[in-house]
């Protein structure tokens, strides 16, 4: 995703990028332990700032969560160009759900994040999540022109099916095998 900058013309200084640094990683070791919707003072605390710093670089739960989600999007927009250069698009589409949905369990709750997020149109979150949408929204079309998915499968009923799955399997305590099941499971009808 990036080094933030202060500016599009102007780079933070040192000590700036060095606490928007520390309270992404404090922030995604935090929601790998307690979830999307820990406590941002705690957050600040444990990165070694005010809550005013944390607010500062971050003024919503949505663009922190973004940040602390970078990694993992980087992954999938490396995965989506070789998917939608695929030459089997019905495989390039049941990897890409996969992908989607052991993304959506990376944390708990992103799931409902992501679709809160998805209703306020300037939302950080959102909008570093459009990738995902749109890859979805290629993928389907290619399996569809191929003949591998049914004709009246949309994109962003598919992309709520994924995330369904993600959000049961991860309160389920869903294994990976256990995750693939369930998807084959409720994907089973777009065929």
């Amino acid at each position: 995703m990036g080094t933030a900058t202060a500016t599009a013309s102007r780079p933070m200084r040192a000590d700036a990028q060095r606490n928007y640094d520390r309270i992404v990683q404090v922030a995604s070791d935090a929601f790998a332990e307690r979830g999307v919707l820990t406590s941002l003072d705690d957050i600040a605390c444990r990165a070694g700032v005010g809550p005013g710093t944390l607010y500062r670089h971050f003024p919503t739960r949505d663009g922190l969560i973004a940040a602390a989600l970078g990694g993992s999007l980087d992954k999938l927009a490396g995965l989506s160009e070789s998917l939608t250069a695929s030459d089997d698009p019905g495989a390039a589409l049941d990897d890409w759900m996969l992908a989607l949905a052991e993304h959506l369990r990376t944390y708990d709750n992103l799931p409902e994040s992501i679709a809160e997020a998805f209703r306020v149109d300037d939302s950080p979150l959102r909008n570093s999540c459009r990738p995902l949408t749109n890859t979805t929204s290629v993928l389907v079309d290619r399996a569809k022109k191929a003949g591998v998915i049914r004709h009246d499968v949309d994109y962003r009923d598919l992309f709520a099916l994924v995330s369904s799955v993600a959000w049961a399997s991860q309160r389920r305590g869903d294994s990976d095998a256990d995750l693939k099941r369930m998807l084959a499971l409720a994907t089973g009808g777009i065929r």
